[in-house]
């Protein structure tokens, strides 16, 4: 468990190098992130490479005992690159050409960037592979921000019909896994496809969710040539690169088999702000702490992307500067959001970023320290973290009881034919989660292609694409399952499933057929009622948002209803079904059922309270207004914080009380 920075010494002047290295190691500081946006210093002009700044800044920190992580700079190409190459550069949905003057001016399918890529990572893993300060690399920044992962630019158009031909087996095959017979829509060549964009009716779906991904696998291809070069030049170096929020533009799980380490950027009110996911009571309940479960989700999502070793990058150490509405976090939250990564398991917190910078795009974006090099509350926070650590032993984390599925896939497909614009699939996520995380559960977020051996509960929010694969794995690994609305409703070319959804998951429901679906506007809600004693809960919850209208054999248990008789929730042995967009009610009732009777202890947290176990030390991070007590033994020894949390309280303590601090 260890603390670090991101630091941009291009952005300083060089008399302020060492101070700021010495100043970095004194607050407990051991790593730091350099270089992801310095292609322009480091290669000025074509083939010309300018080493002397760098090296010079590598040495003042690796003088005062900081081991560097190096960003390779491919986030920022340079003017003399766009100015010789204007066709690297994107185009969006309207037909603009992104240009220059900010960053991620690029587009993934360009073969001239590509090469340029490949010559600035190649030149300074030969540079710096070897060197003993650096220990870790970074491939490029935030793939995708800005909403930069998509172009449709003629490089995306020609590469597109090169991964169509490589996916289908002759333009026959395409037009019937499309349904291009419905309006007219067969090619005659693969060379004859565009791209799913500027058409006067909405795109295929499957013509889109096959976009999806090949935009995908273009990140995913990009991302791979910096790993092998770095693999090749900088051997024994763990590689890795930073995810982000709420971003699911590419396969994180297929990318992170490439990497040694997945490290996303941590900024809670940004998140809460800025993605629109929390309702607006949770915008304002918790504007200046975050969202008891966003911060929390992505690390779970982030701990098993690359196999189980992950990192905070960016940490939120102040206001940001990007969201709607930019607070200034409560005092004590910038520790308690690093306390919370490390009882999720990470290894290295980085905190965004050393000082706060004066001018550009930034400017109002906040650092460790003050614009005037004056330590800021953030940096105050940190250094306190950083002297509690050294009472902390390091506990491995372990498998959860719980899982929470999720797939890439499904969300193309079911963003491909939404129905209703309310159906956010990373919100229903987080509900899910909410839910678990509420009832003090640890959870593990598992991608569908996963290893579900072991667990007691497996949900999944919703699964749109389910295989028979997929279906025989989730029956075979023992647990109790419960699907969410649209599981198993697409075929993976966008059809509906075969003999109506839930398609393969019928091995598990048998019988079962979604006959009709409703996306329910604004303010439409369905009280639930309970069916016998199948559920309990049903009484006070109700479904918004969605519903699956459901046929139900008589070989199905009925759990609960809806007044007009629908069934929304129903049963055949372990397994369960909710048809609709359940609330917050609806889910706690629901989860501790199935928590109880999956064998998890699972009981309602106070509000605001949250919980998660690393090893044998449980940690509680407290989000809510009012003091809570936390459900720690009257014996308990505590290694941070004590049995009473305020707002942004930390508290840690030894689960097994016979263990020696």
């Amino acid at each position: 468990m260890k603390l670090g920075v991101c630091y941009y010494p291009e952005q300083w002047d060089e008399s302020l190098w060492a101070s700021d290295a010495r100043r970095m190691a004194e607050m407990g500081l051991s790593t730091v992130r350099i270089a992801e946006f310095a292609w322009g210093l480091i290669e000025p002009r074509q083939g010309h490479f300018d080493w002397a700044w760098l090296d010079r800044a590598i040495d003042a920190l690796a003088a005062a005992g900081l081991q560097v992580v190096l960003g390779t700079p491919t986030a920022a190409p340079p003017h003399w690159l766009v100015d010789a190459h204007p066709e690297i550069l994107a185009v969006d949905a309207a037909g603009r050409t992104k240009g220059f003057g900010s960053r991620r001016h690029y587009c993934f399918s360009s073969d001239v960037f590509f090469a340029a890529s490949e010559r600035v990572v190649a030149a300074m893993a030969e540079r710096y592979g070897a060197h003993p300060a650096v220990i870790a690399w970074q491939t490029d920044n935030e793939y995708g921000c800005h909403d930069t992962v998509v172009s449709y630019s003629p490089n995306a158009l020609a590469r597109f019909r090169q991964w169509l031909a490589a996916n289908y087996a002759n333009i026959g095959e395409l037009n019937t896994a499309w349904g291009n017979v419905f309006w007219s829509m067969d090619y005659d060549r693969f060379e004859d496809v565009g791209l799913p964009v500027a058409m006067p009716a909405p795109p295929n779906p499957s013509h889109l969710l096959a976009f999806r991904r090949f935009v995908s696998d273009e990140v995913l291809r990009y991302n791979r040539m910096q790993v092998e070069i770095l693999r090749r030049l900088a051997p024994g170096r763990d590689v890795l690169h930073n995810f982000m929020g709420f971003f699911s533009e590419f396969e994180h799980h297929e990318m992170g088999r490439d990497l040694d380490i997945a490290t996303w950027d941590n900024y809670p009110l940004g998140h809460l702000e800025g993605t629109r996911i929390a309702s607006e009571a949770e915008r304002a309940a918790h504007r200046r702490t975050g969202h008891p479960d966003i911060a929390a989700f992505h690390h779970d999502l982030y701990r098993g992307v690359a196999g189980g070793r992950w990192w905070v990058m960016e940490q939120q150490a102040g206001p940001v500067n990007w969201a709607p509405w930019n607070a200034l976090p409560a005092p004590g939250m910038v520790r308690a959001w690093t306390w919370e990564a490390f009882a999720h398991g990470a290894e290295l917190v980085s905190y965004f970023r050393w000082r706060q910078l004066p001018y550009a795009q930034e400017q109002l974006h906040s650092g460790l320290n003050t614009p005037d090099n004056m330590l800021d509350a953030g940096g105050h926070e940190a250094t306190t973290v950083a002297r509690e650590l050294q009472d902390v032993p390091v506990e491995a984390t372990t498998r959860a009881a719980v899982a929470l599925l999720v797939d890439y896939t499904g969300k193309w497909a079911i963003d491909a034919l939404p129905n209703s614009p309310d159906f956010d699939v990373q919100a229903l996520q987080l509900a899910w989660y909410g839910a678990l995380r509420r009832l003090g559960l640890d959870v593990d977020i598992v991608p569908a292609s996963g290893d579900f051996t072991g667990y007691a509960l497996v949900v999944a929010p919703t699964l749109a694409v389910v295989d028979a694969g997929l279906a025989g794995r989730l029956q075979r690994c023992g647990a109790h399952l419960v699907f969410g609305p649209r599981s198993g409703s697409r075929t993976s070319e966008m059809h509906i499933a075969a003999g109506l959804p839930p398609g393969a998951l019928r091995s598990l429901l048998p019988g079962l057929r979604v006959v009709a679906v409703e996306g329910l506007r604004p303010g439409v809600s369905f009280p639930l009622e309970a069916v016998g004693a199948g559920f309990p809960g049903a009484a006070s919850a109700q479904v918004t948002r969605w519903r699956d209208v459901l046929d139900v054999p008589a070989t199905l248990g009925v759990e609960a209803r809806y007044a007009d008789g629908h069934a929304a929730i129903v049963r055949h042995g372990n397994t369960r079904y909710v048809s609709g967009w359940l609330d917050a009610t609806g889910l706690d009732a629901l989860m501790r059922q199935a928590a109880a009777e999956a064998g998890v202890p699972a009981e309602p947290l106070p509000d605001g309270l949250r919980l998660r176990r690393r090893g044998k030390l449980q940690f509680a991070i407290h989000y809510g207004d009012a003091p809570v007590r936390v459900p720690a033994p009257a014996n308990a020894r505590f290694v941070v914080g004590g049995p009473v949390l305020d707002t942004a309280g930390v508290a840690a303590w030894w689960v097994d009380d016979s263990r020696t601090a």
